[in-house]
């Protein structure tokens, strides 16, 4: 009896699923519709404004079983599909592959994408930079450990854009051959997985391990896998694509321990989402006459734009202590408010981009 009920199911998620096909199906050819157009305009192509839109009406009109982070995650995917079909585009990441930018970069472009793996954080920016790549994705900060510098350096020296931002968890495993954790004298990973990873280390280990630092969790993985009496603190991505068995997962000492990606490209501009966040470099001309910072800080507490973000970074000009400010603040570029700020300060300011705010 429960054969056949199981049978009558089964034949009805198999209706359902011939009628999501014709539905991707038609979808897909308007998808076509649209890609045509914009190759006639120069329309860009990526629409994250756009993304959050649809995730946001389908969020409100579910009465089903499906959560908000299911729904997203479903057309998330269909998202990178229809941008495939519109006009396939290269990403290039911060290497190697199952890297944790690498996961982050495909949680945003899909499986079907072309994903290009870069070994440094300005390669990704020359590499979007000179157009063999069209977009570029990076780390901005970590919420353990703070802000990537090198990230916020290049977003002044690159003519590049923020065009999107994307948080993602990050969870560290414990890769090994040996099945008898007694057997490991040593320990692969890059110097933050040690960090962030710390009383896994302490409690398993105290201070009778070596610690090895290599440039990625990858190369990690790697060498744990061809050598004896080894381990790797890795993303389970990173351990899965060379084979190397996973011991224990979600090692980090932290489980609120997250990332916020950029995503980057040239020449592109977002339309207002209704919920955007803003990012600048600011070099105040008048840095050296007191309250010069505060008043312009005060122009933003005026015109009532909440700041979200204030880093100072060394101006590298000169032998003078002097200091740009990397800002985040809540709004769109072409909000009125905002541009009144900004054209009262001119060249002192550098947009670096205007995206829907999802941090």
């Amino acid at each position: 009896m429960m054969d056949k009920e199981l049978d009558t199911i089964r034949q009805k998620i198999d209706a359902i699923d011939d009628h999501l096909l014709k539905l991707l199906n038609d979808r897909m050819e308007f998808v076509h519709d649209i890609g045509e157009l914009k190759r006639g305009s120069g329309g860009s192509i990526y629409r994250p404004e756009r993304e959050k839109a649809i995730i946001q009406r389908l969020n409100k009109i579910s009465d089903g079983r499906l959560t908000p982070s299911a729904i997203e995650a479903i057309f998330l995917e269909i998202f990178a599909v229809s941008r495939n079909f519109e006009l396939p585009e290269r990403i290039a990441y911060l290497g190697p592959e199952g890297s944790f930018t690498h996961q982050a970069a495909e949680s945003r472009y899909g499986a079907m994408s072309e994903y290009l793996p870069i070994n440094t954080i300005s390669s990704v920016f020359e590499t979007v930079n000179s157009g063999r790549a069209r977009y570029g994705v990076v780390p901005i900060e970590n919420n353990q450990e703070g802000i990537v510098e090198e990230t916020l350096d290049l977003l002044g020296q690159f003519d590049i854009k923020i065009v999107a931002e994307l948080s993602m968890p990050i969870h560290f495993s414990f890769a090994t051959r040996e099945e008898n954790i007694k057997a490991i004298k040593k320990i692969y990973s890059k110097d933050i997985a040690f960090r962030q990873c710390r009383k896994f280390i302490q409690d398993l280990y105290g201070d009778k391990i070596e610690l090895v630092p290599v440039n990625s969790t990858s190369t990690a993985c790697q060498m744990a896998l061809k050598e004896d009496g080894t381990a790797a603190l890795c993303s389970h991505i990173a351990a899965r694509e060379v084979l190397l068995p996973i011991l224990f997962e979600n090692i980090e000492d932290s489980s609120d321990n997250h990332t916020r990606f950029l995503i980057l490209a040239k020449d592109v501009k977002n339309t207002p989402s209704g919920d955007d966040k803003t990012s600048v470099l600011v070099k105040l001309a008048d840095s050296d006459k007191p309250g010069t910072l505060v008043l312009f800080l005060q122009d933003f507490h005026r015109s009532k734009i909440n700041l979200s973000k204030i880093e100072s970074r060394p101006a590298k000009n000169g032998t003078d202590f002097k200091y740009v400010f990397f800002i985040d603040f809540e709004a769109h570029i072409d909000d009125k408010k905002v541009k009144k700020i900004l054209q009262s300060y001119g060249d002192e300011i550098k947009w670096l981009g205007s995206y829907p705010r999802l941090c």
